[in-house]
C-alpha cells in the first residue's frame, strides 16, 4: 500500500481543499500519513500571500526531500499558481499544479493507471500544469475538511476567487474572480458533514461574504445559504470571515436569532488610517467600519470580533501608523490578526512609492501584537465567572504534566479542561473561572 503526506499552509479554504486530496488518495487505496513521517508521495498546497510564505514553501519542499529523496513531490495552490517556475528550479519536485488544476490531481498523473497508483515513479524534471484563472465559467469544486481536532469542526468551502482586486493582493490573480457553489450542493455537503458526525461547519471561501450564484432567474445570496444551513441538524455554524461592506443588517439580525450561527465575526480591517486605505483600494471607509463593529457590539453583546490588519504598506508614515494604532485602540473588538506589507509581483501596492524600511515594519507588527494580546486579555476578563457552552476537540495535551482537553465557546475564547473522555466532541456548558496568563494570554481553564 502506498503512503501520502499532505500539508498545507495558508487559510482555511486551502484546508478544505487539502482534506478533499486526501479522500481521494483514499479512495485510491493509499494510506495516510501525518507531515513529517515518511511517505512515498508528498502534496504540499501552497500559500503565497507573502514573500515570507514562498520562503517556507521552498523551505519544506527542500526539507522533505532530503529525509526522503524518492518521495514523489506534488505542489499546488496559490504560489504553484503565480510562480511555478520558482517551484520547478528546485531540484526533486515532480509535479506542479495550478489552482484550476488541484482538485482534479489525478488527472495530470498520466504516467498511473488510476485503478493501479502503485506503479507511481519520480520524475526526471518537473512537470507543469498551471492554466489561466479568472473566467466566469470556470468550475469550482466544493471541498470541506476537517479541522486538527479530527470530527469537532469542519472547514466548508462555499465560494472562491475574488472580484476587489486590492492594490496588495494577489489572491485574484491565483484563484480569479469570485464564483459560488450551487445552493444545493452547499447544503449537500453540510449534510455530509453531519453525517460525519462534526458538530461544527465553518463556512469558508476567499471572499465568503460575495456568495452569489444565479438559478431559477434569481440571485442566491450568502444570507440565502444561512437561512438553509440553518434549518439543517447541524449544532453550530461559523463565517470563517467576512468584508465589512458584506456583513449587512440581514445577516447580523440572523446571526442573532439563531441557535446555531456563532456570536463571532472576522472582519478584515487592513488600516485604521483613511489615507492609506484608500491606497489599498479597499470597499469601504473608517467610519462604515467603526460604525459596523459598535452595531454589532450593541445587536451582540458578548460577541467576539477579530480583526485583519496589515502594517509597513507603501507611504504608510509614523503619523498614519498612529492613527491606525488609535483607531484599532478605541474599537471594541477581541483580537488581531496582524501582518507585515510583503511586496507582490503584479500588484499596483508594489510600484508605489514610500516604501517601509523592513526593521520599522516589524517595530510596527511587534506594536500592534501588544495592542491584540491586551484586547484579548481585556475580552476575556469580561467573561470571567461566565457559563459558556464550548464545543470540546478530541485532542488531548500536555500541560505542566497534566492531561487536558481544549475547545472553543461560540464567540471564539480558547478554553481549556482536565481531560475527560465525556466531553471529547461534545458541547458543554461551563464555568469559566481562571484566567490563565496575563497579556498574552491563550486560553481560560476550567476548575
Amino acid at each position: 500500500m502506498k503512503r501520502v503526506s499532505l500539508h498545507t499552509l495558508g487559510c482555511k479554504l486551502n484546508y478544505s481543499e487539502t482534506s478533499t486530496l486526501a479522500k481521494q488518495f483514499e479512495l485510491k487505496g493509499m494510506k495516510l500519513h501525518n507531515y513529517g513521517e515518511e511517505s512515498d508521495i508528498f502534496v504540499l498546497n501552497t500559500c503565497s500571500v507573502t514573500d515570507n510564505a514562498d520562503k517556507e514553501c521552498r523551505q519544506i519542499i527542500r526539507s522533505v526531500l532530503r529525509k526522503n529523496p524518492e518521495t514523489y513531490v506534488i505542489v499546488t495552490g496559490c504560489y504553484a499558481q503565480l510562480q511555478p517556475g520558482e517551484i520547478a528550479d528546485i531540484e526533486g519536485v515532480d509535479l506542479i499544479l495550478g489552482s484550476k488544476e488541484k482538485l482534479r490531481l489525478f488527472e495530470y498523473l498520466d504516467n498511473v493507471e488510476l485503478e493501479d497508483i502503485s506503479c507511481i515513479f519520480k520524475e526526471d524534471k518537473p512537470r507543469i500544469f498551471v492554466s489561466e484563472v479568472g473566467k466566469a465559467d470556470d468550475e469550482i469544486k466544493g471541498a470541506f475538511s476537517a479541522d486538527s481536532d479530527s470530527r469537532t469542526r469542519a472547514f466548508m468551502k462555499i465560494q472562491d476567487g475574488c472580484d476587489y482586486n486590492c492594490s496588495f493582493c494577489t489572491i485574484p490573480m491565483a484563484r480569479g474572480i469570485s464564483r459560488s457553489l450551487p445552493l444545493e450542493e452547499v447544503v449537500d455537503n453540510a449534510k455530509k458533514i453531519i453525517d460525519s458526525g462534526y458538530k461544527e461547519i465553518i463556512l469558508t471561501g476567499v471572499n465568503t461574504g460575495d456568495y452569489k450564484f444565479f438559478e431559477n432567474y434569481t440571485t442566491k445570496k450568502l444570507i440565502d445559504v444561512l437561512h438553509e444551513l440553518d434549518k439543517l441538524s447541524i449544532e453550530r455554524i461559523r463565517i470563517s470571515s467576512i468584508e465589512p461592506n458584506l456583513l449587512t443588517d440581514e445577516v447580523i439580525s440572523l446571526v442573532k436569532n439563531s441557535d446555531k450561527f456563532c456570536k463571532h465575526f472576522h472582519i478584515p480591517l487592513q488600516s485604521g488610517d483613511s489615507r492609506i486605505l484608500k491606497l489599498m483600494k479597499r470597499r469601504y471607509n473608517l467610519r462604515l467600519f467603526s460604525d459596523l463593529v459598535e452595531k454589532l457590539n450593541i445587536e451582540l453583546p458578548g460577541l467576539g470580533i477579530g480583526v485583519d490588519v496589515i502594517i509597513g504598506f507603501p507611504g504608510e508614515t509614523d503619523e498614519n501608523f498612529r492613527n491606525t494604532y488609535d483607531f484599532i485602540d478605541d474599537l471594541k473588538v477581541s483580537y488581531l490578526h496582524v501582518f507585515s506589507y510583503s511586496e507582490r509581483k503584479n500588484t499596483l501596492a508594489v510600484t508605489m512609492d514610500g516604501k517601509v524600511d523592513v526593521i520599522k515594519r516589524k517595530q510596527r507588527s511587534e506594536t500592534l501584537r501588544n495592542l491584540s494580546a491586551k484586547k484579548k486579555y481585556d475580552f476575556y476578563t469580561r467573561h470571567l465567572n461566565t457559563k459558556q457552552k464550548v464545543l470540546f476537540e478530541n485532542t488531548v495535551v500536555a500541560f505542566n504534566g497534566v492531561d487536558y482537553i481544549e475547545g472553543w465557546t461560540e464567540n471564539y475564547i480558547r478554553v481549556r479542561t482536565k481531560n475527560d473522555i465525556k466531553l471529547h466532541n461534545s458541547i458543554s456548558e461551563v464555568m469559566l473561572t481562571n484566567l490563565n496568563g496575563v497579556k498574552s494570554v491563550d486560553s481560560l481553564k476550567i476548575n
